[in-house]
């Protein structure tokens, strides 16, 4: 008769990104960060490579004479709301390009001619 037993249902997942550890403030506020595009973003907690991941960014364009403003996101529910879980990261325009490793300048250049061009 064990195999009639109803199961009990299980807990419905959270919908949110990082498991339901955040409020609705943070998340509107990282929703909102992401939406605004034409940027670059740097995604990560401030370590080492995250900063050469920034520097080689930095570097990247000045190369190609843009604006060289980067925003460095430490806040792990704004990382989250792009789906990152490995960094360092880097956003352009809104779009995660890379994860989980430091870039070089001339990798990061191609990229940002292939992206904005």
């Amino acid at each position: 008769m064990s195999m009639f037993i109803k199961k009990s249902k299980k807990e419905k997942p959270s919908s949110c990104c990082c498991g339901g550890n955040c409020n609705e403030e943070s998340m509107s506020k990282a929703e909102s960060a992401k939406a605004e595009g034409a940027s670059v973003k740097v995604l990560g907690s401030g370590c080492a490579k995250c900063n050469r991941l920034e520097a080689a960014a930095k570097a990247a364009l000045e190369q190609l004479g843009m604006d060289t403003t980067i925003d460095h996101v430490t806040d792990f529910s704004q990382i989250a709301a792009y789906g990152v879980m490995t960094t360092p990261a880097l956003v352009i325009d809104g779009k995660v390009v890379s994860y989980g490793k430091v870039l070089k300048a001339e990798e990061i250049v191609t990229i940002l001619k292939k992206i904005r061009s």
